[in-house]
């Protein structure tokens, strides 16, 4: 079970009202000019960077300023961006260190079983003998498999694996996610 979207991290801004679906995902972080035509190094944040091509708008900074890629390629480990909007060095460095958002209306479907990250933050824990642990409040991405940390309304957060034996329904729907607490999982059981 794979969550997909931009990486959610408490640091990411995530251009989404207090309430509800978010309006805009992450799915890059602007660095520094590269070049002294326009161009810039951005780190890609997205399971989805194929969708980063020329003519799609893309919302750049906290204030979502809508921009237009002209060009993008890689570059070792991330991607060089040139907007329509900037074609020199200097202004192009007027974005350094500025997030860049999709709207979330035009995101991609997911296969079954797969579900953005922001579909799930919010749900309530519910285990499969009836008891309720609390609410998904941030998932951790490991390199083996994602961590659902869930707060209760007192006490500490509980950390789940997000694996099959754990994890046994997601109904968005209801709102809910039922899970199975293996033996040693939770310290007090």
């Amino acid at each position: 079970m794979r969550g997909r979207i931009a990486r959610l991290q408490k640091s990411i801004p995530s251009g989404s009202p207090d309430k509800g679906e978010p309006e805009f995902l992450v799915v890059g972080k602007l660095r520094r000019p590269h070049g002294v035509r326009g161009e810039i190094l951005m780190d890609v944040l997205t399971d989805f960077p194929e969708r980063l091509k020329p003519d799609v708008t893309v919302y750049v900074g906290d204030q979502f300023q809508p921009l237009c890629i002209r060009n993008t390629r890689k570059h070792r480990h991330a991607l060089l961006v040139k907007f329509e909007e900037y074609n020199n060095r200097e202004s192009a460095g007027e974005l350094r260190n500025k997030f860049v958002y999709v709207q979330a209306k035009d995101r991609p479907p997911l296969p079954d079983g797969e579900y953005y990250y922001h579909e799930l933050i919010g749900l309530q824990v519910d285990t499969d003998a009836g008891e309720t642990l609390g609410v998904l409040t941030d998932i951790l991405e490991t390199g083996a498999n994602d961590v659902y940390i869930v707060s209760p309304d007192q006490g500490q957060d509980i950390l789940l694996p997000a694996i099959p034996s754990v994890v046994l329904e997601i109904n968005l729907e209801q709102g809910r996610m039922l899970v199975h607490i293996l033996p040693g999982l939770i310290s007090d059981r």
